[in-house]
C-alpha cells in the first residue's frame, strides 16, 4: 500500500508547521528510526532519531516561520519548495527557501529528506 497523495500533502505541511513551533523532540518524531537526512545534498547524510533529532536542535530554540510555496505530492514521496525565516535576535533574521525532497512510509512517518540549497541561498538580513 502507498501513502495517497493527499496524506503525503499533509506530512509535508505537518513537517513544517512542527519545524516552525515544535521541539526537535517533536520533529524528530515525524521520521521513521532509520529515516535518513541530506540537507544539503552533498552533505554527508545523517541517520536515525538521534542525529536528526540533534540536528534540529540547532534551531529549536530560536523563533520562526515557515511557508509552503508549492508542493508535489505522488506515491508516497513529495517534491516542495517552502521558506523559512529565523529570527536571530537584534533584529536580524536568517532567511532561506529550499527545494526538499521526502519519501514516506504506509504509516505517513519520513523515510529521507534531501534539501537542495546552498551557502548562496541563505539570506541574513
Amino acid at each position: 500500500m502507498t501513502l495517497s497523495n493527499e496524506a503525503v500533502a499533509s506530512g509535508v505541511q505537518r513537517y513544517l508547521d512542527t519545524v516552525a513551533t515544535g521541539t526537535a523532540a517533536d520533529v524528530r518524531a515525524l521520521f521513521a528510526a532509520d529515516a535518513t537526512i541530506e540537507d544539503p545534498v552533498g552533505a554527508t547524510p545523517i541517520s536515525g532519531h538521534e542525529a536528526i533529532e540533534a540536528f534540529y536542535a540547532t534551531i529549536e530554540a530560536l523563533p520562526k516561520t515557515t511557508e509552503l510555496v508549492t508542493l508535489r505530492a505522488c506515491t508516497g514521496q513529495a517534491a516542495f519548495h517552502f521558506s523559512i525565516v529565523v529570527d536571530l535576535g537584534g533584529g536580524a533574521t536568517s532567511t532561506m527557501a529550499p527545494l526538499e525532497v521526502m519519501t514516506f512510509d504506509d504509516d505517513g512517518l519520513i523515510t529521507s529528506m534531501r534539501a537542495f540549497w546552498n551557502d548562496s541561498d541563505l539570506v541574513i538580513a
